[in-house]
């Protein structure tokens, strides 16, 4: 057997054992893709409201108003955007036994509610999960994902070494699929041109999903790149001694702090103290369509002095070229990094991804049943 039959062999048989998880996290992210631009569509009758010439409502007091809506249950944060958007106000509890995620959507304006919305009915939740966790318990789905990932990596390289041509005549074939051959052919082509073309773009969509869930290779990446931060997010705590010297509606004050200090913002979040411990978190952000840029500021409750954190999300300026790449992340692996065009380019590089293990059974099944010749 020669060594490309062997590695065809290894393709086929990780292909066995990983295609069903590959085209359910191929077909979730594809449906993912454009999920902000399709919510701010579908839901335009809540998100967006008419700009007036009016202040905003204070946090605190749209914090009375929207935990109205779900008695018992506390909004961690409310985030403002531009002045023809409503404020977005997320609950979330994920302590086993009394577990809920809410948002609500409010005029910034008046404080009119606009929307309740339980996040774990919302489509893209499901599929969310589904991309990360295949519907599964977190510690078993997230587990099974990982290996999946790293089987579909292997698989991508085996493939390309499988399709690199022997000659320049078997060259021409492999750029271009035959759409006037019988559709064994076509399948076959389907099935290795399109993934030649999509393993250049899908490669680093895996990899960079393996950082999401895989520490040990994100600690690897961060380390080589120079990075000397941590990457587990850890809230520093506020100085309870100092109680004595609490400022009245502390939220509400570094809320028109931040509006000084950060004019071009897209959005300003601010995060309510869970405990009398905690920090306030203000999460700024200059680019709506990405999240890298971020400045993730936090400030003692007491005395509203910021305090100095030592991992990748605090000052963007104090960000370094590793934990840039770091923080860079998620918009490469949605495409937003690059814009439109880079979410383009990742919906169609999931959709053919998503058909490469439909395709690759074909050849399998279609080479199994194949008559021997005379």
């Amino acid at each position: 057997m020669t060594l490309k039959k062997i590695i065809g062999k290894v393709h086929l048989w990780l292909g066995f054992t990983s295609g069903i998880v590959v085209f359910i996290i191929a077909v979730t992210g594809c449906l993912y893709a454009f999920q902000a631009e399709i919510s701010k569509l579908t839901g335009k009758t809540y998100r967006q409201v008419a700009p007036q010439n009016a202040p905003y409502l204070q946090p605190t007091q749209l914090k009375d108003i929207v935990e109205k809506q779900l008695p018992g249950k506390h909004v961690h944060s409310v985030q403002y955007g531009a002045r023809d958007e409503a404020v977005v106000a997320t609950f979330y509890n994920f302590e086993p036994g009394n577990e809920y995620y809410y948002t609500i959507y409010a005029n910034p304006y008046d404080g009119a509610v606009l929307k309740v919305k339980n996040m774990d009915r919302d489509f893209f939740r499901i599929v969310l999960l589904g991309h990360y966790y295949l519907w599964l318990p977190e510690a078993v789905g997230q587990r099974i994902t990982i290996y999946a990932t790293i089987i579909f990596v292997v698989m991508m390289i085996t493939g390309i070494i499988l399709w690199w041509p022997g000659n320049k005549a078997a060259a021409k074939q492999r750029f271009s699929i035959k759409w006037n051959a019988a559709w064994r052919r076509k399948n076959y082509d389907l099935h290795n041109v399109l993934g030649f073309y999509m393993t250049w773009v899908v490669i680093f969509m895996a990899i960079t999903g393996l950082i999401f869930g895989w520490q040990l290779l994100a600690n690897a990446v961060y380390k080589t790149a120079g990075g000397k931060k941590s990457l587990t997010y850890q809230e520093p705590l506020s100085v309870i001694t100092k109680l004595a010297q609490a400022s009245a509606l502390p939220v509400d004050k570094l809320w028109g702090q931040m509006q000084r200090e950060h004019k071009d913002a897209a959005t300003i979040e601010m995060h309510f103290p869970a405990t009398d411990k905690s920090a306030i978190e203000v999460a700024v952000n200059t680019d709506a369509a990405t999240y890298w840029k971020t400045d993730y500021r936090f400030f003692d409750q007491y005395t509203l002095k910021e305090l100095p954190v030592n991992h990748i999300y605090g000052r963007f300026k104090d960000a370094k070229g590793a934990d840039k790449l770091l923080r860079m992340n998620y918009d490469i692996h949605v495409g937003a990094i690059a814009g439109l065009p880079g979410k383009i380019v990742a919906f169609f590089a999931s959709l053919i991804a998503a058909s490469l293990p439909i395709t690759g059974f074909m050849i399998w099944w279609g080479r199994r049943k194949k008559k021997p010749s005379r």
